[in-house]
């Protein structure tokens, strides 16, 4: 069992990771974002995917989450960590910041692309808590313990993008009382909740959006800027995580799909069986 890490904006490789390979991954849903990068750190096996491909080639709507997801499923993954460059809608996260995300809202058109089901199955996860308590409360821990300023808890809302908001944008998303702005990870915790995997997102702040009156409106220069400021305390306090993340713990996560599934097994095609066999096996 693997513990696996999806680097977002400016996070590209691991440090400090040992025994390094890069595996390609065939998937029924089509490539990942990239090779997956396997390894140790801190004693422990390690899958690193770089979620927009080395040197940063894919637009947030452009990621194939159900391949990504797949993939690290399919190399033994069981815990994810994903790290995710937002932009803040409170005044209380500050550039640097991290937050510790419990809550998501779809602001995308996408909804098609975050479920490995249809096509002859139906499944419904329970999914009103997206995030794995477990994971985000050590990652939580680790990240204080190396110095972070961390708020524990807020609503990601998930654009489309790739365009920033517009003011107006911005300011909706304030006053519905939502904490940070992305464009990725919504898909991402879908898919890893329907692969029974435990997933938590680590968000770090490089913007106040466009809203802040004090603040000029977020650009890539500034994104990038904090994020290089970020990386190497993102790189510390994922081996302190790794370290303390036990793979094989059980947690409900792990058995999403004991009570989602709804089709007949009798009745569900065999190229269904065979394309989602990695996911509903236990279940057939």
């Amino acid at each position: 069992m693997r513990i696996g890490i999806i680097g977002g904006s400016g996070l590209y490789q691991m440090e400090g990771l040992t025994r390094q390979r890069w595996v390609t991954v065939t998937t029924p849903f089509g490539k990942p974002s990239d090779q997956l990068l396997c390894g140790e750190l801190a004693g422990k096996p390690v899958v690193f995917l770089p979620r927009h491909g080395r040197g940063h080639r894919i637009l947030p709507s452009e990621l194939n989450h159900r391949a990504n997801i797949y993939a690290l499923k399919k190399l033994g993954v069981t815990r994810v960590i994903s790290v995710s460059a937002v932009g803040s809608l409170q005044e209380k996260y500050r550039p640097g910041d991290i937050v510790m995300v419990t809550q998501f809202f779809d602001r995308t058109k996408r909804t098609a692309d975050f479920t490995f089901f249809g096509k002859g199955v139906v499944a419904h996860i329970s999914f009103a808590e997206p995030v794995c308590s477990q994971v985000r409360q050590t990652v939580r821990d680790c990240a204080r313990a190396c110095g972070a300023q961390v708020h524990d808890g807020g609503t990601y809302v998930n654009m489309e993008g790739p365009a920033f908001s517009t003011r107006a944008e911005s300011e909706f998303h304030r006053r519905m009382g939502w904490d940070v702005i992305g464009m990725t990870n919504l898909g991402e915790a879908r898919c890893a909740r329907e692969a029974e995997l435990c997933y938590a997102t680590m968000a770090m702040v490089t913007d106040y959006d466009c809203w802040h009156p004090a603040h000029d409106a977020v650009t890539v220069e500034m994104v990038v800027e904090t994020l290089q400021k970020n990386c190497r305390l993102a790189q510390q306090i994922l081996a302190r995580a790794v370290a303390a993340l036990d793979p094989a713990a059980d947690c409900s996560c792990r058995h999403a799909l004991a009570n989602a599934i709804m089709t007949n097994r009798r009745r569900i095609p065999a190229t269904a069986k065979r394309r989602l066999a990695l996911l509903i096996r236990p279940y057939l």
